[in-house]
């Protein structure tokens, strides 16, 4: 174990310079929510039956929830990079070990995701957001992101190294930015069609983004909704620790076999 901690402590410190040299991405990632929620919260909040400072509200924790979200599509094309440049293949020949590389690229990513945060609360302050259950439900709030930042990542990674070029995992990753839309993070569920319904309130950003909304005092969850939104604390809980439970293994193995 002390191996894989300075193994991954030293990957992490490679993910930072990587991120150092290609500042762009970190201010997009952190800009383009800020933008989603001016435009949403002023042109579509004065269409929606919670119009205005109400809907900001309900907005900023699911745009948070869709930043996090986003480790899928980040942690792909990462991964993807990595191993069609060739860095895969020089990290492999070292002795260290082979859970290293993507623990490191995950804790980096973790940290540049919680600074990036915070503007866009900062932001959403300024616009009518609160947080009315006190500083341990702000906590467990950030905690739950993190969470799922960090389980998003780990599936992105597998998903990258299954790519055949870094092409592919740039069009795959961008065709995630619809599994926001198909969950509870900008409107509510309750007036979707049945089963177009299930499927938003069975998305985990949507049991995250509930169980963000409840902690922060924004909203309580509907009690008719399915199970991962009706609990939405548990719900996010087994969510993330299903996904973690089945993508750091694969994650690890594609990345120790996927040069042979």
């Amino acid at each position: 174990m002390s191996s894989l901690a300075y193994d991954s402590t030293a990957m992490f410190g490679r993910q930072l310079q990587r991120i150092k040299h290609a500042p762009g991405v970190l201010v997009l990632t952190q800009t383009m929510p800020i933008t989603m929620l001016l435009f949403f919260g002023y042109v579509f909040g004065s269409a929606l039956a919670m119009p205005g400072e109400q809907y900001r509200a309900y907005l900023v924790p699911g745009l948070l929830v869709a930043t996090a979200a986003g480790g899928l599509m980040t942690g792909m094309f990462q991964a993807a990079q990595d191993s069609h440049r060739g860095v895969m293949d020089r990290l492999r020949t070292l002795p260290m070990s082979r859970a290293a590389v993507p623990a490191g690229q995950s804790a980096a990513d973790l940290l540049t995701t919680a600074l990036g945060m915070i503007p866009l609360m900062l932001v959403g302050l300024a616009v009518g957001w609160q947080v009315e259950n006190g500083p341990l439900g702000a906590l467990g709030a950030f905690g739950l992101l993190m969470l799922l930042r960090l389980a998003t990542t780990w599936m992105g990674s597998f998903l990258g190294l299954l790519t055949r070029s870094e092409e592919a995992a740039g069009q795959l990753g961008s065709a995630t930015f619809i599994l926001p839309l198909l969950s509870n993070a900008y409107i509510p569920t309750d007036k979707l069609p049945g089963w177009l319904r299930t499927i938003a309130e069975w998305n985990p950003i949507s049991a995250v983004a509930s169980a963000v909304r409840d902690l922060c005092g924004n909203a309580a969850p509907a009690p008719d909704a399915a199970w991962p939104v009706a609990h939405p604390v548990a719900g996010s809980l087994a969510w993330c620790a299903f996904l973690l439970l089945i993508f750091v293994p694969l994650a690890v193995r594609r990345y120790a076999n996927s040069g042979r």
